[in-house]
Parts: structure tokens; sequence; C-alpha cells
């Protein structure tokens, strides 16, 4: 009976030792920096919106968690001392895009003004309906100037 309750001992041994790696690795995971990747797909900001709006079920199959870089006007943007938000907006449906900037490319954003044409790379978290509101939102995030 001894020999059995050592092996049994090791095994959950091993088996722990192997959990905390993956849950280590998976913890302190990094992401590459969205300003080095190359974007999937390139699109105008007005163009994405309406498509979310015509089928935010395809559209979010499509691109979420995708780098999307989408050309547009800014329209709103949203600084504080440790993140940026910028938004494109439908001024017609209310419906929007925002960009969470990357710690790294917080300086760029706040330089951004409304009105600024602009091209913004980011991960596409998907785009949502509010059945409150009326509007659709797509959020994006580690987001950067595409250049």
């Amino acid at each position: 009976m001894k020999p059995l309750y050592k092996r049994i001992l090791l095994i959950a041994l091993v088996l722990f030792l192997v959990g905390a790696g993956v849950a280590w690795y998976i913890f302190t995971e990094k992401f590459t920096d969205t300003a080095e990747r190359k974007p999937e797909y390139t699109v105008e900001a007005m163009d994405f919106i309406k498509e979310f709006e015509k089928n935010d079920s395809l559209a979010n199959k499509k691109y979420t968690e995708k780098i999307i870089a989408v050309n547009g006007t800014v329209s709103e943007i949203e600084a504080a001392d440790t993140t940026a938000n910028i938004k494109f907006v439908d001024t017609l449906s209310g419906s929007y895009i925002i960009f969470a900037f990357q710690q790294q490319h917080l300086a760029e954003a706040k330089l951004l003004k409304v009105g600024d044409k602009v091209s913004i790379k980011g991960s596409c978290s998907g785009g949502t309906y509010s059945e409150i509101l009326g509007t659709e939102f797509i959020s994006f995030k580690r987001a950067a100037i595409n250049k």
C-alpha cells in the first residue's frame, strides 16, 4: 500500500507543478506592440460602422480579435492621466468606434484633435448593438496610430 501512496503523491505533485507553470504562462503573457503588427484589414470608419449595423453577427465573426486599421476623422477624445479613448462617430446614426490606446502610445493619442484625419489600428473587440440607445458601438483594445 505504501508504494501506491507514494506514486499517487508523486503524480499529484507533477500535475500541480504543470498546472502552476501553465497558469504562470497565461498570467504573464505579453502582447506584441500593435504598432509593429500588420493589419489584417484596412477599412474606412463609416463603411466599417455600416457593416456592423447591417449584420453585427457576421461582422463580429469576420473582425473580432484581429488587427484592423481604421481610417477616419476624430469625433471625440476622452483623455485622462493614464488612458486615452478616441472615437469615430457616425453623426446620422449615433453609432461609433472607440479605441483604447496602449500605454506606450498615449502621448501620440493625446496629440490628436477633434477633426483630425487619422489611421488607427488595434485589436477589434467586436461590436454590440445597444437597444436602449439604438446605436452600434465597436470597441478596440491595444490601439496605436497607424503610420
